[in-house]
């Protein structure tokens, strides 16, 4: 299953870099919730939820560019969980920094999860509580570690106050920024040892890479100390959350 979910990520990243690398310059409109959407989205999400309807029919699916009603939700035990092209605001600044999520959620779980760069062509998976990197056709098992200072990885887009005095109160560190769920992989593979978010994240944008940040050895937890859940309820909104190797 896994190879599979990783093959239909790869097929999205080539519609998304069809658009990537086009001769017309990158557009975006606003959805309702004022997040951009382009093109290459919605390209993305067309051929997943085509090959997962066809690979797993009997599994919903709750896409971001299909966000499925409350009264469909409600009694899914199993689903999968995608975000097309995570990163939008990267993908209009062409730096590369965006990824393709694909996660299977069980019982709130994110039990699977397959995070696809198609600019750097880097692959993360994970699948029953083991995590891979695969870059040049080779794939390798990834795992947590640590170092002195602390590496903390933070959003290229997302900064606040909160942030701020966080850092500031957490002692000796380094910090890099990063775009999209690219920055759960960092800490996976052992480049960063902690990646903070305050404010809520949409659950789409975390549940890939929770999958192989858990995977490797990482704890994903909100700011009460709970794992961060992905069991339907009305909101698509989970709390801030913390990545850490401690």
């Amino acid at each position: 299953m896994l190879d599979k979910i990783c093959q239909l990520a790869r097929e999205a990243g080539a519609a998304i870099m069809q658009v990537y690398e086009g001769e017309k310059p990158l557009e975006a409109t606003q959805k309702l919730d004022d997040s951009p959407v382009t093109a290459a989205d919605i390209a993305a999400h067309t051929i997943i939820l085509q090959g997962l309807q066809t690979l797993t029919p009997e599994i919903p699916v709750l896409s971001e560019e299909d966000p499925q009603s409350w009264e469909t939700r409600q009694s899914w035990d199993r689903y999968w969980l995608v975000d097309p092209l995570d990163g939008t605001k990267e993908f209009l600044k062409r730096n590369g920094e965006f990824t393709v999520n694909i996660a299977l959620i069980e019982k709130g779980k994110a039990v699977l999860g397959v995070v696809y760069a198609p600019v750097l062509n880097v692959m993360y998976s994970a699948a029953e509580g083991k995590a891979w990197k695969e870059e040049n056709g080779v794939r390798n098992p990834i795992h947590v570690r640590d170092a002195r200072p602390p590496l903390v990885v933070i959003s290229r887009s997302h900064g606040d106050d909160e942030l701020k005095e966080y850092l500031h109160q957490l002692g000796e560190h380094q910090t890099t920024s990063i775009g999209s769920s690219l920055k759960f992989c960092l800490v996976a593979e052992g480049q960063a040892q902690l990646y903070p978010r305050f404010g809520p994240t949409n659950i789409w944008d975390t549940a890939a890479g929770h999958a192989v940040a858990a995977a490797a050895g990482a704890h994903v937890h909100d700011w009460q100390g709970k794992p961060l859940d992905y069991t339907p309820r009305e909101s698509f909104l989970n709390p801030g959350f913390r990545v850490s190797i401690y």
